[in-house]
């Protein structure tokens, strides 16, 4: 399957989409990996999160990079060698990677029910705004979650409360909102960029002053 999309945040900031179609072994035919990787991908129980994995990998081929450009620091966080930002996402049959000269964060979620279970988990003063019986409470309240997760990816910090901590403001029409890290006395301002893509919920979050996390 080729590149399903791509989307430019900004001059600075790419976002490429994949649609997994393809086999395990279709996957390694075209790509290369450091014995860590390898290591990692054999340790991995779930065929699906195999697929992620190296449809991730397969992306980073339409950037121009390799398995041997990035790294993971001791938060998890992937790295990329020339200093370029970047942060990866895959949900069942969707994977998508984006880099930047910026921080950077991105998720995808398949909208499910397990969302709503889980709801109270991460929603905090967001329920002011979210009416549970509005026609678009479950994408919503995906789009939610995907921002929160974005923002753990790109701030890197154990121990962050997905409800107390992480803020997300009202989903304006144009699909493009603010949210907030409360950290101690700071609080650090993102801008969320928020799609659909084949009834995904994705987000790519960056810092409003474009260059600090």
């Amino acid at each position: 399957m080729p590149l399903y999309k791509s989307i430019n945040i900004n001059s600075q900031t790419n976002v490429k989409i994949w649609h997994i179609k393809e086999t395990i072994s279709s996957f390694l035919k075209d790509i290369r990996l450091r014995p860590q990787s390898k290591s990692r991908l054999d340790s991995m129980k779930s065929k699906t999160h195999k697929l992620g994995f190296l449809s991730a990998r397969r992306l980073l081929m339409e950037f121009g990079y390799d398995d041997f450009d990035m790294c993971y620091d001791n938060f998890g966080k992937p790295l990329l060698e020339n200093g370029n930002y970047i942060s990866i996402s895959h949900s069942f049959e969707f994977s998508t990677v984006v880099v930047s000269k910026f921080p950077v964060g991105i998720d995808i979620q398949k909208p499910t029910k397990k969302v709503i279970d889980v709801a109270s988990k991460f929603i905090g003063i967001e329920s002011m705004f979210l009416e549970v019986n509005e026609k678009y409470y479950l994408r919503n309240l995906t789009w939610i979650w995907c921002v929160k997760e974005s923002l753990y990816k790109l701030y890197s910090k154990h121990g962050l409360s997905f409800k107390n901590q992480l803020v997300v403001l009202p989903i304006p029409s144009d699909n493009v909102t603010t949210s907030w890290i409360l950290d101690g006395q700071k609080r650090r301002d993102y801008k969320c960029f928020l799609f659909e893509i084949n009834d995904y919920g994705l987000s790519v979050i960056q810092p409003r002053n474009g260059t600090t996390n």
